[in-house]
């Protein structure tokens, strides 16, 4: 019995352990897994196999019984998740229902999840753009958070390290405030996007419209082919799971990559349950499993440990991995985990119509989505009675009419045949949220899951600030789109949107100099339990107005090259 035992500890012990397998986890294990170390990687919902297992990709419309709409009675049992822009008949299979995960909102907050292999990357919205130290520099600059510990020539290389190997399109487009990357060719703008460029460029002396940066492939390089992913087909369906492998995500890339390294074991159906803190050797030993199917609570072993369970999922396994050491959570000793958690503003949008181009038209799909209108709001100095600022993307169209008149072949032909009318142009915003205490996430005392898991409560609502930007936001395209000619220009808060829907939630565990107010150092690394790493959201000490994952790419390549260096060093 003995020698069984040793054997079955031996079995569940590896180099590396990493918690999720979405867009952060597929990193750390590719680069876990490049240099040696066996790695478990460990995801709480189903695998779901690149190409294999993406039921919906080459249905036709007319193949979804419900033409792609959810029936009344699903949106019903599931407001929240319903409340999604993507949650259709063709990806409905990929995100979380909301009676199968709850959670207590202390306030409104609609967390959209999506638990299986490869988590969010197989639905996330691809825009990729890096940071700079206006971003990183911002909350020291401004008195807000806390300071950021590394600058942007410290995660530089790391971007370009990640481009590389995902596959960016995007254009060289020199601004200071939107560094420029390792890009693929950049998709165009078409006739109307290109015409508000030019108008922007004459208009503004700070302010661009640049092709939107995205993670799709436009010219693959050999790496990719490599990766068994081509050319992006342009089919605009990517929420589906693409069989090309067009756009970026862990099932096409990073998971796949890592596995045939055979260095990677992958157990899917398994909730963390928390990190293992052994008391005398004053470190993490390894973590604490349910499976989802069994109930069965089980044990693996690892010298160094990757949270990556998404940002509040996070929050939640470290605030759950209590011990005498750290009675309020792993690393906690600040008693900031959970607090200071951020989101990105998606609250308003800007519309109207645009006077002639009749003669153009566009083929074909944008991938990218159009244009992107960085950050031009208190970038060199502070000009505006709000902290921070925001981005915009921009999309142009021609509309179309259909002639619903008529009985027989004349409906029929003019159902089959709509007509193109005028074009019209459309701008959202993207703001930055202040990170504040007051907007945290905290485990429930007495609610549970039926794995036993504490419910999560949280409580992340707007601000003053928040409201100033959007009304900022408001009047400026407003009037960028007034002098460029656009007409009947529709300005628009979305009433009744809560926090969340951006699906940008980020914070809680946050990057910081000192121990006193943040849980993790430069890099990544648990201030008190140094073998701990977290790269997701969870990590982040302000949101800047960018889309994240890039970010997350690049701070965990980095932040693996760094644990594997003390490894070898003997200080892990």
């Amino acid at each position: 019995m003995a020698n069984l035992n040793i054997d079955s500890v031996k079995e569940r012990t590896f180099d590396a352990i990493v918690i999720g397998s979405g867009i952060s986890g597929g990193w750390a294990a590719k680069e876990l897994t490049g240099k040696g170390l066996k790695t478990l990687v460990l995801e709480r919902g189903r695998d779901v196999k690149h190409g294999i297992d993406y039921p919906t990709t080459n249905m036709y419309p007319w193949e979804f019984k419900h033409r792609n709409e959810m029936p009344l009675s699903v949106r019903e049992e599931n407001p929240i998740v319903s409340r999604c822009y993507a949650f259709h008949e063709d990806a409905a299979h990929f995100f979380v229902k909301d009676k199968e995960h709850p959670y207590i909102q202390e306030k409104p907050f609609d967390w959209i999840r999506g638990y299986q292999v490869g988590g969010k990357s197989l639905l996330w919205a691809r825009q990729t753009q890096r940071w700079s130290d206006f971003d990183f520099e911002g909350p020291a600059r401004d008195g807000f958070a806390v300071d950021w510990p590394i600058r942007y020539a410290d995660i530089a290389p790391w971007y370009s390290y990640v481009e590389k190997f995902a596959g960016i399109s995007g254009n060289k487009d020199g601004i200071a405030e939107l560094p420029d990357g390792e890009f693929l060719p950049g998709f165009p703008l078409n006739t109307v996007e290109k015409y508000f460029s030019d108008h922007v460029k004459k208009a503004y002396s700070n302010r661009h419209v640049i092709s939107a940066r995205c993670a799709h492939l436009s010219k693959p390089e050999p790496i990719h082919f490599e990766q068994g992913r081509v050319q992006c087909q342009n089919r605009v369906l990517c929420q589906r799971g693409c069989p090309f492998g067009g756009y970026f995500s862990s099932n096409a890339s990073t998971i796949p990559w890592a596995m045939k390294s055979g260095n990677m074991t992958l157990r899917p159906f398994s909730v963390v349950q928390s990190i293992i803190y052994d008391e005398n050797k004053g470190k993490a030993t390894g973590v604490r499993v349910i499976d989802t199917n069994t109930k069965e609570v089980i044990e693996y072993y690892a010298r160094i440990i990757f949270v990556n369970a998404a940002a509040l999922n996070t929050n939640m396994i470290l605030l759950n991995s209590t011990s005498n050491r750290f009675p309020n959570g792993l690393g906690n000793d600040s008693g900031v985990l959970g607090k200071y958690v951020a989101f990105h503003l998606y609250t308003a949008t800007v519309n109207a119509d645009v006077d002639g181009y009749t003669e153009f038209k566009t083929e074909g799909r944008n991938p990218a989505g159009g244009g992107y209108i960085p950050r031009f709001r208190n970038v060199y100095k502070q000009e505006t009675d709000f902290l921070r600022g925001y981005a915009a993307g921009l999309g142009a169209y021609r509309s179309t009419h259909t002639d619903s008149s008529g009985v027989g072949s004349k409906l029929k032909d003019s159902l089959a045949n709509p007509q193109l009318g005028g074009w019209r142009v459309g701008s959202h915003m993207m703001g930055e949220t202040i990170p504040k205490e007051s907007n945290y996430v905290k485990l429930d005392k007495d609610q549970k899951d039926q794995w036993g898991m504490p419910l999560l409560r949280i409580s992340v609502d707007y601000d003053d600030n928040d409201r100033k930007m959007t009304n900022d936001y408001l009047e400026q395209v407003g009037e960028m789109f007034e002098t460029a000619g656009f007409k009947n220009i529709r300005k628009e808060i979305t009433q009744g949107k809560a926090p969340g829907l951006d699906i940008h939630e980020m914070g809680g565990a946050r990057m910081g100099h000192d121990p006193k107010t943040s849980i993790l150092n430069k890099w990544n690394q648990v201030h008190t339990c140094n073998n701990v790493f977290v790269t997701d959201g969870a990590c982040m000490t302000s949101t800047a107005c960018q889309n994240p994952s890039l970010t997350y790419m690049a701070f965990t390549a980095r932040s693996v090259d760094y644990a594997v260096s003390e490894m070898k060093k003997g200080n892990l």
